[in-house]
């Protein structure tokens, strides 16, 4: 074979590696305009959490001192009414293995409580009343010199928190799972004197809240 065939042959390659590169490249286009299209005409947006009320059975820390130990717990029962609110009009939420637990200045003071899996359609809300239990949960000094200060002020704020995973589904299509963070603030007051017991709430308090909880996707 003379040098110009392999001359020829070689533009040739050349040749068609650029219509397969500009071919690639003007699909990737094509598909990123297609999403960006999606996005203008669905225009998605988060679910919203609200705390709606929460019952406080127990809320205490004790003190315990003995030689060469000194330790502090807190135990913690309550009941929260949550509510979701899917605000979209062409989209609908699916819910999956959401964990929820109550946090105190950082701090986990509740077991995880599972809620049920469910589905949301357009503008739908769901909600969800479950238990937070913490028994005799391990805290640290800071824990016990935050809770006499809050206890002082007459209330105390508790993060209630979730933790899970959403899909999307426009008509019969589904998407992957996204991670989903919803922190709720619930401010829990005092009751009886505050000069008595740590932290001490009366049973079964109800807080009317309807408190808005932030939401990361």
């Amino acid at each position: 074979m003379s040098t110009k065939d392999c001359g020829h042959h070689e533009h040739e390659r050349r040749h068609l590696l650029r219509h397969v590169l500009a071919g690639i490249i003007a699909f990737i286009v094509l598909i990123l305009l297609i999403i960006f299209l999606i996005w203008i005409i669905l225009r998605p947006s988060k679910p919203h959490f609200v705390v709606q009320d929460a019952t406080i059975y127990t809320f205490n820390l004790s003190s315990t001192t003995e030689p060469s130990l000194s330790f502090n717990t807190l135990t913690l029962t309550m009941q929260i009414t949550l509510s979701a609110h899917n605000p979209n009009d062409r989209i609908g939420i699916y819910y999956h293995n959401l964990n929820l637990y109550a946090s105190y200045r950082s701090q986990q003071i509740s077991l995880a409580t599972a809620i049920p899996d469910a589905y949301q359609g357009h503008k739908d809300f769901t909600v969800w009343s479950p238990f937070l239990y913490g028994n005799a949960v391990p805290v640290s000094p800071f824990v016990l010199g935050s809770l006499q200060q809050d206890q002082s002020a007459g209330a105390a704020l508790v993060n209630v928190k979730v933790n899970g995973r959403v899909k999307w589904k426009v008509g019969t299509w589904i998407s992957g799972r996204y991670h989903i963070y919803v922190n709720c603030p619930v401010y829990i007051r005092f009751a009886g004197d505050r000069d008595n017991a740590i932290g001490v709430v009366a049973p079964a308090v109800k807080f009317q809240l309807l408190q808005s909880c932030s939401v990361d996707v």
